[in-house]
Order: C-alpha cells, then structure tokens, then sequence
C-alpha cells in the first residue's frame, strides 16, 4: 500500500536559513509580502530583522503582529481583513507555532472567504490560499511541514482542527539561531510538544515506512538534547538538534498523524488556556502508560530511539525505561499538574465527560493503538489533577 507524502516546496535548513527570504520569495515569484507575526517577535526585532533583509533586496513588507498563543476564530479575523484589504501576493508567517498556524488560517480565508469553521475537519481543504513561506522561532510544533492548523472557537471552547494541503505552507525557512534567545520555559513546552509529534507518529495507525524514518530520527535528535537546551539555551548543537527534530517530527505526524495525547490535549488547552505543548507534556506519560500494552514493540522503539534503552534490553525492560525517562523529563522541567498549573477543581470534574467526547471527536484518538472509551479517557484525565 502507498503513502501519499506532503512536504513544503522548498525548504532551508540550517543557521542562517532565514536570510535566503529574498531569494526565495523570488524563486516563488512572489514580491508584495505581509509578514504576520506576535507582538513579541517585534519587541525582539526579529520582524524588524527580517524587514531589513527584505528591503536590501528590495521587497517591502507591512508586518500584522496581532496573533494570539492559542489562536482564535476573532484573533485572526483582522489578519484576514488586512490580506482582504491589501494587494498582498505571499504571507511571511514568523513565530512560534500560534502565529503559523494563524497565518495559515488568514492565507485560505483571506483568499477564499467564508469563516474558519466551514473548513473543519473532516473537511479536507484541498484549495490553494495565499502561500505561506513559514519562519518558525521555537522548536517545537513543526507548523512549518505539516497541512494542519488548530483555530478555537470561543464561543464553543472547541479547537477546530483544520486538513489539507491547503495548510501547508509552500517553504519553510528552518533557523535554528532564532530560537537561541528563547526562555526555558518555552524549550521545555514546545521540546515536549515535538517529542510528542514523534512518538504518535510513530505509534500511530496511520505510520508508514516514511513517517518512521522521520519519526525515529525526530527522537534520536530530540532525546539526548532537550535536557540541554533547557538548560543552556545558548548551547548551538543542542538548539540545532532539537530544531531539526522539531522539523522532522512535524513531517512524521503531518503524514502519520496525531493519536491520543493531541486529542486530549485540545480539550484542555480549550477549556483552561493550558499552552498546547505544556498540555501535552500533563498527557504523555499517563497515555504511554495507557498504550503500551496495544504496542510494545514501537514503544520501545522510541525508548531506544530516545537514547534511554539498548538494543539488549527487552521491549519489556525498554518500556519501562520509556515511562520512567518521560516522567523524568517532566519533573526536571518543572512541567506542573492542573493543580498546579491554576485549573479549577470543580470546573474540571464537571467537564470531564465533554472534554472526552471532545477527544474522540477530534479524531486523533482513533489512530492510538488502542481507541479509548469515554470512560478511560476521563480516567486518564482524572489522573492529571
């Protein structure tokens, strides 16, 4: 049986990548781009950087810096104005995984109209928006690779999950000294967040023989080196290893998919604004726990992978080893229960069985080794508190 791979048109890997923009655009024939970026990455210049390198080879470009961590339904409508407005040809989506996943939102409405819920899942968009030539600056979601993009609706609290080649973006400028001046707190969400994509890929019904290699490279990169990054921010063969991970694990999952964790992380995200990747480090031991016995052997793959298990040790003794490491990781990132994190007890208890028909809505879930029940979902849930 074949797998249909989608990948960016182009892609730059490596420091430095970001200052080829001029020539991609060129290459793309694309002259009258908007860049839509944070707030944050124009107090840190990076925007302005990026402008400065546009005008010398003269390109001008207006910069939108009104995206939102946790994109939603209203955070992009004014992006979507201005490309509707404007005589844009291109979006420069630069940031972490919010800004990219909210341009590509802005690039297929802001060129084909209608609002963000006509193109939910399991609607597959197929049609072109505006293309988009992502920048990413965290390591972490993959945004840059994948033909996926998650918008909340706030007036439900549903994190619409949206599909199709539609999203993908067509190049991906992949920097890792962008990500040199992030905050520990930021490696360890968007770290996890990218181990994650690795692991579900891997483990997912929709695996393939290319989505492995992907996957199992993704972790060997990311394995021995979040630790480092976390650490020392400053340390370039970690930043540069956990980037290209990040990168590699969001083409394993953009064409493997996501399983269990990403469909009880939505939820969460929609219903208390846990960040997406620190959502998922709650999730990721306790749904290992969970899965293994329906997939020993790929799990202990990943353990081996990860740098955490030989080859000599048993798929047994290599799982093992897997949920001691990922809980390991949690505690020495400071990654914090919902108690912790500030959730309501209450608020939480009483939304557990919407939360999990949320879960298997979603779809993610369906491609775990093993499809959970309500019930196990919410007694998964339950054990985060």
């Amino acid at each position: 049986m074949s797998s249909n791979i989608i990948l960016p048109r182009i892609m730059q890997v490596g420091e430095g990548a970001s200052d080829a923009i001029v020539e991609v655009l060129a290459s793309l024939n694309c002259h009258q781009p908007l860049i839509i970026t944070d707030k944050m990455m124009v107090q840190l210049n990076y925007a302005g950087n990026l402008q400065q390198t546009l005008a010398a080879g003269n390109i001008h470009a207006d910069v939108f810096a009104d995206t939102v961590p946790e994109p939603t339904v209203a955070s992009i409508q004014a992006g979507v104005d201005k490309v509707r407005n404007g005589n844009y040809d291109s979006i420069i989506a630069l940031g972490g995984g919010s800004p990219i996943d909210s341009a590509k939102a802005i690039g297929i409405l802001g060129k084909l109209g209608g609002a963000m819920r006509d193109y939910k899942f399991p609607r597959i968009v197929h049609e072109s928006g505006l293309p988009i030539i992502a920048v990413p600056t965290t390591a972490g979601t993959g945004s840059e690779v994948t033909r996926f993009t998650i918008i909340t609706d706030e007036t439900t609290d549903e994190k619409m999950l949206c599909v199709g080649v539609g999203f993908m973006p067509i190049a991906a400028l992949v920097d890792f000294s962008l990500t040199l001046s992030l905050p520990a707190r930021t490696t360890a969400d968007t770290g996890i967040d990218a181990l994650t994509h690795a692991m579900e890929a891997y483990v997912s019904k929709k695996a393939n023989a290319y989505s492995d290699s992907q996957a199992i490279a993704a972790m060997r990169l990311i394995g021995p080196n979040l630790r480092i990054a976390y650490h020392d921010g400053s340390h370039k063969q970690a930043r540069e290893a956990m980037m290209l991970g990040s990168t590699l694990a969001g083409i394993a999952f953009s064409n493997a998919s996501v399983a269990l964790v990403h469909g009880m992380s939505r939820p969460i995200g929609a219903a208390f604004h846990v960040p997406h990747g620190l959502s998922n480090a709650m999730l990721l031991p306790a749904v290992t726990q969970f899965s293994i016995p329906h997939a020993s052997k790929r799990y202990a793959d990943c353990a081996r992978a990860m740098g955490v298990a030989s080859e000599q040790d048993s798929d047994e003794a290599a799982n093992q080893k897997l949920l001691s490491e990922l809980q390991a990781i949690n505690d020495e990132l400071q990654v914090p229960t919902l108690e912790q994190f500030g959730a309501d007890r209450q608020l939480f208890m009483e939304l557990l069985p919407t939360m999990a028909k949320q879960a298997l809505a979603s779809g993610s879930p369906a491609n775990n080794p093993i499809e959970p029940s309500d019930a196990e979902i919410m007694t998964i849930y339950r054990s985060l508190w």
